[in-house]
């Protein structure tokens, strides 16, 4: 054959070498730059491919090896966001050419990543394929089966503190199932040492609401441990949770590191409860264990805001140490003694022993006060400890934009209660304060009682009210305007009280011996005016059977100095009574309590030691009448004493 003569002959042999030359020289890499162009526009970040291979078919299955997904602008590119020694990803061809895709199955071999942020705080982990413009995960993925092998990512923040190395592989199921997903990482986080265990289902389960995403991760940072257990519904959309939640640590405002969300410190917690997430909704819910030596139960949520988030909590306790409160007031939480204590609380507490102070004086944390906003109601069903007078405390706590309000704060005691409230606004600096508290039939005997060395019975009546500024409890008193007054009539109270108070030393005696071991009270009325952080006395007055008290002097909450004189009248005569003043002054913490050896043989005459009700206790009269009740012997009483106080001389107070 003459292939002059058949050119299409002749074609149709060329055509045939060049295809089998074709076949036997087809190079899938050709197309790596097409790859690299197609991959680098889905994630929005440069890829680089070493080597690219296909098998084509309905699900075709490419091969990268080599493959390095690179930084965005301004991150460098020493260490690029991931790579992978070989990636090998069955897909479907022409829904991916649709911009859809769909993978049933993607083996990564060696996965490094490096996820961090730059001086402007911007992520280098933000990838176009997996984010829909709102925020969302994108819906152009589908991931069936996913198998990795020695997986490695580190996470790095300096702005957190963290350093965070995490590897990660996909394990084999008995059962021939879905591979399921095995972590690891250890490294720090708030300059806290940081390690994590993670168990969690196959990805595959990951966008499908009907097959719940099993979950089990474990986590420690510093004193901080904590334990999920149960399922995520559609994780990669957050449609919600039903998990198993533990804390344990020695502080919960460490979980602020966590959380983002700034909590009062404690003593050590253990609490146990269920965490789940409906909507912009995260639960903490039915939980209950221990913290310092107080129980703890209830509910707590936290609903992300665009400004602060806020936290909507309903909590109780059977029994409550009032120490454990103690972060509230910016002092050292727990007990002192307490073992389970951490170092640093050790120390607040050796600091607090160790200072001169009494009032707490550390500074509220005016950015977290500010940093989220809150609705909080607390019920200790029962407050224990030593030398406390106190059964049992209401509470609500809200915080919106740096405004506090604590309304109600009430303590019962006995019949009676403290029903208080305090607005602290910390939206200036320094804070605003203002508190006011009603003494409602405080029960005497609630409160002599814990003192195992008097006894009385009766109710006190009386109002409080206190408006300062300054960022602790010390700087608020110290600078702060106000009045106090108390009330007390239809009791009885120890006579050591009262011959101690005049150093009756023979009824002392006797009276320690239980002979006699009463006295009846009349009345006690008190007055005082509260300026520029003194406490001045206004009326400090008791009438009982055996005596007359009366009080004079002031308190210098700024310097934390009291200097105050205790008169006592008696009524009856009585064995070697010496009726000398007694003085206390020093330091509040720690006074000096004696006889005014200047007048240890001087009895003051009843008409000078009475002088000091030349206060106009009739204005006194609406108050005692509101603590104590309208039928209250103690306000007719203090009419009568106003009325005989007319003629007498002012005295005048004794401070430092």
């Amino acid at each position: 054959m003459k292939w002059r003569a058949h050119p299409w002959a002749m074609g149709a042999g060329v055509l045939a070498l060049l295809l089998v030359a074709l076949i036997l020289l087809w190079d899938w890499n050709w197309f790596r730059p097409l790859v690299e162009a197609r991959a680098s526009a889905a994630l929005g970040q440069p890829v680089t491919i070493r080597h690219f291979d296909m098998t084509p078919g309905r699900t075709s299955r490419a091969v990268a090896e080599g493959l390095v997904i690179g930084n965005p602008d301004g991150f460098g590119e020493e260490e690029p966001l991931a790579s992978a020694e070989r990636l090998t990803v069955s897909f479907r061809l022409f829904e991916a050419l649709r911009g859809r895709y769909t993978l049933p199955a993607v083996a990564v071999e060696e996965p490094r990543g490096h996820m961090r942020r730059n001086a402007e705080g911007e992520p280098n982990w933000r990838l176009a394929i997996f984010d829909n413009g709102d925020g969302e995960p994108g819906a152009g993925v589908e991931i069936g089966r996913l198998d990795i092998s020695e997986g490695h990512l580190r996470f790095a923040d300096p702005a957190l503190d963290a350093d965070i190395t995490a590897r990660f592989h996909t394990m084999e199921r008995a059962d021939g199932g879905e591979p399921y997903l095995i972590g690891e990482a250890e490294g720090s986080y708030r300059a806290e040492p940081f390690s994590a265990t993670f168990h969690g289902g196959s990805l595959l389960s990951l966008r499908e609401a009907a097959r719940p995403y099993p979950v089990d991760l474990r986590i420690a940072n510093g004193d901080t441990n904590i334990a999920l257990e149960g399922t995520l519904t559609e994780p990669m959309r957050f449609a919600g949770a039903n998990l198993d939640l533990t804390l344990q640590g020695k502080n919960l405002a460490d979980l602020e590191a966590l959380i983002g969300i700034p909590l009062v410190e404690t003593p050590p917690y253990d609490l146990k409860g269920r965490l789940d997430y409906t909507g912009e909704r995260v639960r903490f819910t039915d939980f209950e264990g221990r913290v310092g030596q107080s129980d703890l139960s209830g509910r707590f949520e936290v609903v992300p805001g665009e400004e602060r988030p806020y936290v909507e909590a309903d909590l109780r306790s059977e029994h409550v140490r009032l120490a454990d409160l103690g972060g509230f007031i910016a002092a050292a939480p727990g007990e002192p003694e307490a073992h389970e204590l951490s170092e640093e609380q050790r120390a607040a507490h050796a600091r607090e022993e160790a200072s001169p102070r009494l009032l707490p004086d550390r500074p509220f944390d005016i950015p977290d006060i500010r940093a989220a906003d809150f609705n909080v109601r607390y019920e200790g069903k029962r407050i224990e400890g030593e030398n406390m007078p106190l059964d049992d405390l209401v509470a609500t706590l809200r915080i919106e934009n740096g405004l506090v309000t604590l309304d109600p704060l009430n303590f019962g005691i006995g019949e009676g209660q403290i029903a208080s409230s305090v607005i602290l606004d910390a939206r200036q600096n320094p804070i605003h304060t203002t508190a006011s508290a009603d003494f409602q039939n405080v029960d005497l005997q609630r409160i002599m009682e814990e003192t195992d060395i008097f006894e009385g019975t009766g109710k006190i009546g009386g109002r409080a009210h206190v408006e300062g500024q300054g960022n602790s409890i010390a700087e608020m008193l110290g600078q702060g305007d106000g009045d106090l007054k108390l009330f007390m009539s239809g009791g009885e109270v120890s006579a050591l009280l009262v011959n101690l108070a005049g150093l009756d030393l023979g009824n002392a005696i006797l009276s320690a011996l239980g002979i006699p071991d009463r006295t009846n009270i009349r009345c006690m009325a008190g007055d005082f005016g509260l300026e520029e952080g003194v406490l001045h006395t206004r009326v400090l007055y008791l009438d009982t059977e055996e005596a007359n008290v009366i009080g004079s002097g002031a308190i210098d909450l700024s310097r934390e100095r009291i200097s105050y004189r205790i008169e006592t009248e008696p009524k009856t005569a009585s064995v070697a009574a010496l009726a000398a003043p007694i003085i206390v002054e020093g330091r509040l913490k720690d006074p000096a309590v004696g006889p005014d050896a200047g007048e240890l043989a001087v009895r003051t005459a009843p008409a000078i030691a009475l002088g000091v009700l030349l206060t106009p206790l009739a204005a006194l009269i609406p108050t005692v009448q509101f603590g104590l009740g309208e039928d209250s012997d103690c306000a007719e009483n203090v009419q009568a004493l106003a009325e005989a106080s007319e003629e007498l001389p002012e005295a005048g107070t004794d401070e430092e």
